[in-house]
C-alpha cells in the first residue's frame, strides 16, 4: 500500500547545505531493477504529489513515475570502500520512470513536514540523529551534526515511515 501524499504546497527552506537526490548512474540502475532485485514497474501517477528522489520536487497529476526499493548506505559505503554492517537498510522511495533533469533549486526539499536528521560515520555507522519539526531549524541541526568530526554525512528521512528523502554531506 503507497501512503497518502501530503496535497499542502511543498515547503522550500534556502540554506547553506546541499540536499543531494539520487545520483544519475544509481536512478539509471533503479529504473530496470531496484535495490531488493525487483524489477521496476512504472505507472501514471494519477493523484500528483509523490515525493520524487531523482529531482527532489513533488510529482504533477499525469507523470509516469516508480515505487522502487533504495538502499542509500550501501550505494554510498560502496563509493567509500566501508562496509555499513547491519545498519544497511533499504527502504521505498519514488523516482520518475524515465530520466529527468534533476533538482531546479538549491533550497532544502520536503521541509513541510517533521523529518529526522541521521547521522552517519565515515564507517557508515550511526551516530545519532535528531526530530526536525520547524523547517527554520534544518540548518541548525545541519551545522549541529557537521560540527561532531566523526559524522560524515546525514540523511534526512520521514519521521512516520523512515522513508529516505536525501542526503546531505560534509561540505
Amino acid at each position: 500500500m503507497i501512503p497518502s501524499r501530503a496535497r499542502e504546497p511543498e515547503a522550500m527552506k534556502t540554506t547553506t547545505y546541499t540536499a543531494r537526490p539520487i545520483a544519475p548512474p544509481a536512478l539509471k540502475e533503479l529504473r530496470e531493477t531496484d535495490d531488493a532485485g525487483r524489477p521496476t514497474s512504472p505507472f501514471t501517477d494519477t493523484e500528483g504529489g509523490a515525493p520524487l528522489r531523482c529531482c527532489l520536487r513533488r510529482s504533477a497529476p499525469g507523470e509516469r513515475i516508480a515505487l522502487v526499493s533504495y538502499a542509500p548506505l550501501r550505494r554510498w559505503a560502496a563509493e567509500q570502500g566501508v562496509d555499513p554492517g547491519a545498519y544497511d537498510e533499504q527502504g521505498p522511495v519514488f523516482i520518475h520512470a524515465e530520466e529527468c533533469a534533476g533538482p531546479d533549486t538549491d533550497a532544502l526539499p520536503f521541509t513541510d513536514n517533521h523529518r529526522t536528521v541521521r547521522r552517519y560515520s565515515a564507517d557508515g555507522h550511526i551516530l545519532g540523529g535528531r526530530l526536525v519539526e520547524d523547517p527554520a531549524a534544518f540548518d541548525e541541526a545541519f551545522t549541529e551534526a557537521f560540527d561532531d568530526p566523526a559524522v560524515e554525512l546525514v540523511h534526512v528521512r520521514a519521521v512516520e515511515y523512515g522513508c529516505f528523502y536525501y542526503e546531505v554531506r560534509r561540505r
